[in-house]
C-alpha cells in the first residue's frame, strides 16, 4: 500500500504471554497494520456484519476472529464467553474498543466487553497507539491510498495485578488514557 510503518516499543512485549490487545481506531486499515507490528499470533473481536464482506469475511473466519453484535447485549456477552475460551488457551485477543472508527481523529468512548474480558481472564492488556492512519486517503470520497508514515506505539502491559482492583469504569479509564498517550506520541 505504500505505507511507511513505524513501529515502537516491540520490547514491550513477551512473546510467551497472551494479551488483550487494545487499541485506538483510526481507519480501515487499522486492521491490516496491527497484525504487522504484533510479532505474536492473535485473534480479533470483529463486528459480526464484517463476517458477512465478500472475501474479507471468509478471510477473518478462516483467521479465527470472533464476531460480536454490538447492538445485542447477550449475544455480545456470548462473544465474550468465547473470546475467554481463546484466551486461556493462551492465544491473545486484539480488540478496538472504540467499536468504530474515528472520523475526527479524536479517540471516542469505549466499549466495556473487553475490560471484562480482562477481568475475567485475569489476562494482561497490552495497549497500542495508531497515529496518522486517518488520513490514508487522497480525500474522503477516495480509495485511493497516499503513501505516509504511519505510526503504531506499543506500551508497556498493564498486568492483572495492578489493575485486579480497579472498577470496570476505571480499568476502561486508565487504557483510554495510556492510549490516548501512545496515540500522540509522534
Amino acid at each position: 500500500m505504500g505505507l511507511n510503518l513505524v513501529v515502537s516499543g516491540k520490547d514491550n512485549i513477551d512473546l510467551n504471554k497472551s494479551y488483550i490487545i487494545m487499541a485506538n481506531h483510526q481507519s480501515l486499515f487499522d486492521v491490516f497494520i496491527i497484525p504487522c507490528s504484533i510479532p505474536k499470533p492473535f485473534v480479533g473481536i470483529e463486528a459480526s456484519y464484517h463476517f458477512r464482506f465478500p472475501f474479507w469475511g471468509w478471510l477473518i473466519k478462516k483467521w479465527g476472529n470472533i464476531p460480536i453484535e454490538r447492538k445485542n447485549r447477550e449475544k455480545a456477552i456470548e462473544s465474550i464467553k468465547k473470546a475467554e475460551k481463546v484466551l486461556n488457551q493462551g492465544l491473545s485477543i486484539a480488540i478496538m474498543p472504540e467499536g468504530h472508527r474515528t472520523i475526527t481523529g479524536e479517540i471516542g468512548s469505549f466499549k466495556k466487553g473487553g475490560f471484562y474480558l480482562a477481568k475475567n481472564t485475569k489476562a494482561d492488556i497490552l495497549p497500542l497507539g495508531i497515529s496518522k492512519s486517518l488520513y490514508l486517503y487522497k480525500n474522503k470520497n477516495s480509495w485511493v491510498i497516499k503513501p505516509k508514515k504511519v505510526m503504531i506505539n506499543i506500551g508497556m502491559p498493564l498486568t492483572y495485578d495492578s489493575y485486579k482492583d480497579f472498577t470496570i469504569d476505571q480499568l476502561k479509564e486508565e487504557i483510554k488514557q495510556r492510549i490516548v498517550t501512545l496515540s500522540n506520541m509522534n
